[in-house]
């Protein structure tokens, strides 16, 4: 916004200092000698130009700002040593004092409040030595200084406002993305808990009915089920209905099933999924392994899913000696991310 204003406020600066500058050439006839008036004026422009330039950046460069306090410290200097201190007739020949109040409010805005009242200072100690001090309100120097004091409390607010908006734009933004994460969890544990439901209603209703009394089959299911309903919490994205039934398929005939879902595949949707989690229900249907492990890939990885099948080895049966008991590895297979060739081992 401040953006949008800034070439009136620089209009509007650039009439102003325009403004003293014609009345010292209204009261060019007051002063002992114009020339050196119209040198102060024409520095005057220069550091008045170079302050309202469109293009520069909101704080003032430093060496502008110690040439706008060598400016305001220099037309005291050069105005006064034409006019007399002590007449009440010099009129607007004192057009510096409302020039310098102007140069220094706009080095002020500009974020060099302490230079600016440097220059104030050096104003008022003149005018108070070649004037006296009752000219400070007559001359303007009182105004000029309230001016530099406006600006340089109201440049200190809009800093303290801008900082503020960034830091409430930030909590925004933190906020939007908490609340968008919650909403994802909660659609997700919905998702999670219906799909349970519907897993376990039907035995849950079994079990009501026969008072909780089981045979072995019954229970074996029941331990099926909960193998079912564990992956749903631990397994999260390594599951579609092709992943459940041939999971499902190897506990039946006896394999322990550990499905590690660790969020690395959180970015991965549509059909890379699918492919993902088909070529995993493939390699599971595949395999006889009596132990098979499931788990995503580390997070940069290029591997989505590793998939380890371990048999158990029968007695008797090539074990390099009686007391070796390991697993031996079935399967190895490492599922891409990217669309390429599977690595099976």
């Amino acid at each position: 916004m401040m953006n949008h204003f800034r070439p009136m406020i620089l209009g509007l600066a650039a009439m102003f200092s325009a403004y003293h500058i014609l009345l010292g050439v209204y009261s060019l006839n007051l002063p002992a000698s114009p020339a050196p008036i119209i040198v102060a004026m024409a520095v005057y422009a220069a550091a008045s130009v170079a302050s309202l330039w469109p293009t520069s950046p909101i704080r003032m460069p430093l060496g502008l700002a110690f040439f706008n306090v060598a400016v305001a410290g220099a037309l005291p200097l050069i105005v006064g040593s034409q006019l007399d201190g002590a007449s009440s007739s010099n009129g607007y020949a004192t057009w510096y004092v409302a020039a310098v109040g102007t140069l220094l409010t706009i080095t002020a805005t500009r974020k060099r409040p302490l230079l600016a009242w440097i220059g104030t200072g050096f104003l008022i100690a003149h005018t108070v030595v070649w004037a006296g001090a009752g000219a400070l309100g007559s001359m303007g120097v009182i105004g000029s200084a309230v001016w530099v004091a406006a600006a340089a409390l109201l440049s200190r607010a809009l800093a303290k406002a801008a900082r503020d908006a960034q830091q409430f734009a930030r909590a925004e933004r933190e906020a939007a993305r908490w609340q968008a994460a919650q909403e994802a969890h909660l659609f997700e544990r919905q998702v999670r808990l219906t799909h349970t439901n519907r897993l376990a209603l039907a035995m849950l209703q079994r079990i009501v009915r026969r008072g909780g009394v089981l045979d072995e089959s019954q229970r074996q299911e029941c331990r099926y089920l909960e193998a079912a309903i564990r992956d749903e919490i631990r397994g999260r994205r390594l599951l579609n209905d092709a992943v459940r039934d041939e999971v499902m398929t190897a506990r039946r005939r006896g394999a322990i099933v550990t499905l590690l879902d660790e969020g690395a595949m959180d970015d991965l949707g549509g059909a890379e999924l699918e492919r993902v989690l088909n070529t995993l229900a493939e390699a599971i249907s595949r395999t006889t392994a009596d132990k098979i492990i499931v788990r995503t890939a580390a997070d940069g990885s290029d591997t989505a899913v590793t998939v380890v099948g371990l048999r158990s080895p029968q007695p008797g049966t090539g074990s390099l000696s009686e007391d070796d008991t390991g697993d031996e590895v079935d399967l190895w297979l490492e599922i891409p991310r990217a669309l390429a060739q599977t690595k099976q081992h």
